[in-house]
């Protein structure tokens, strides 16, 4: 890492809020600063096709799956992604490729008077470098991934080919809204006209949010339940039936929620078919069996060890945790340890009520502002009959769950991304 580029990086995380530090304060909701650093930059959103993808889970999932895809089927794929797990350059991605950072360094250069002008924060200046960054090496197309929300998110400044939304939960309700509707009307503001929006789940209680959008900018919506019929027959395979792809996929992505992602993304990729782009079954196939390794995804129900089998994902809200829950259950395992922290800013109390009580916990905190005290987690979930020691350091954690697990035990890492980030020999 040159000195260059970590002063570039340290400039930024010290003149911009950044949301993955401090949180809701360096939200800023509305379009006008992201629109006018692409205007500085010559507006290079417009040179290049994209795929939008918002939700309140797997939309990162689901983005480099279609990313994966893309690239299997001969297009020259730039990936927007966020927040970064190790290094900054995680987020900007061509082909499996980081940005390289002298770009970074560059680009930091030379947006310096931009930054006095307009006064950005941290997620709307990485927006505009990933588009000026695509446009310079005239990608194909780009998966952008939305940062939060999506209605007043920096990346809807995009008219992309088509939109994917996956589920809606409760998640940032401090910003989105307090309830299901609410938050699918925010993420809902990508949809945009004439263009189509695949919905991953339907769920009840926010299906019609989706259609009244769609109808009002006479975009086609489809929902992947009608469209694909997907079920794990094991741990390992899944099975895709539809009326244009049949498959037994193998998914380098685990997890028994990765069905409902991968539903929304070959219904997202059938329906690009539609408009002109060529997209085999080989490479739909490919792309999900390889996710991984042609992008470079970490921290999504990754094995860090066996024997004891070790795996962190970065699940981080009630509905992401009740599938951490649910798809650990699948696994054959003695005992459960579980090395867990979490954020100030979330909904504690929804995650520690879904958490199995027969589990023995190791409660940790990222080194960042919004990390929940270890302490102050531990008495909480104490309350609701969670039992467990306070080992603040990640990595220590991890260390003294290992020492105190028998060799057919599960140690699972997570609780926040943060927490995931952290991990050393991820």
């Amino acid at each position: 890492m040159s000195a260059s580029y970590q002063e570039a990086i340290q400039y930024l995380y010290q003149q911009l809020p950044t949301y993955h530090l401090i949180g809701a304060k360096a939200y800023k909701a509305d379009l006008t600063n992201a629109l006018a650093l692409c205007r500085w930059v010559g507006n290079p959103q417009h040179t290049f096709k994209t795929v939008h993808v918002a939700g309140t889970n797997g939309k990162g999932s689901s983005s480099h799956m279609l990313a994966a895809i893309l690239q299997c089927a001969g297009y020259k794929t730039g990936l927007y992604t966020s927040p970064h797990l190790k290094d900054f350059t995680e987020r900007i991605k061509i082909n499996g490729h980081d940005i390289e950072q002298n770009f970074v360094t560059e680009f930091v250069e030379q947006i310096k008077p931009a930054m006095a002008e307009i006064k950005p924060s941290f997620f709307e200046l990485t927006v505009a470098m990933a588009f000026q960054y695509f446009a310079s090496r005239q990608i194909d197309v780009a998966v952008i991934e939305v940062g939060l929300g999506g209605r007043l998110d920096a990346t809807n400044i995009i008219d992309p080919e088509i939109s994917l939304i996956t589920n809606i939960g409760y998640d940032h309700m401090d910003i989105l809204g307090n309830t299901l509707p609410e938050i699918a009307y925010e993420k809902a503001g990508i949809i945009k006209p004439n263009r189509p929006v695949v919905i991953s789940e339907k769920q009840d209680e926010v299906e019609q949010v989706f259609r009244k959008q769609a109808e009002k900018q006479l975009a086609p919506i489809s929902f992947a339940n009608d469209v694909i019929q997907s079920k794990w027959l094991n741990t390992e395979v899944l099975e895709i039936n539809s009326q244009q792809f049949n498959a037994h996929l193998t998914p380098e992505l685990k997890g028994r929620y990765q069905a409902k992602n991968v539903a929304g993304v070959v219904t997202t990729s059938l329906e690009m078919r539609k408009l002109g782009w060529k997209i085999p079954d080989e490479a739909i196939a490919r792309g999900i069996n390889q996710t991984v390794s042609i992008t470079g995804l970490k921290g999504r129900w990754q094995v860090l060890q066996h024997n004891p089998l070790v795996i962190c994902d970065t699940g981080h809200n009630a509905e992401g945790i009740q599938q951490l829950v649910a798809h650990s259950e699948t696994l054959p395992h003695q005992n459960l340890h579980w090395v867990f922290g979490m954020v100030k800013d979330k909904n504690h109390d929804k995650v520690l009520a879904i958490l199995p009580k027969h589990a023995q916990y190791y409660f940790c905190q990222a080194k960042i502002e919004r990390a929940m005290d270890a302490e102050a987690l531990c008495q909480l979930a104490s309350t609701y009959g969670l039992q467990g020691m306070v080992v603040r350091d990640v990595n220590e954690a991890i260390t003294k769950a290992r020492s105190l697990s028998s060799s057919n035990d599960l140690i699972l890492v997570g609780g926040s991304t943060f927490v995931v980030a952290e991990v050393n020999n991820l």
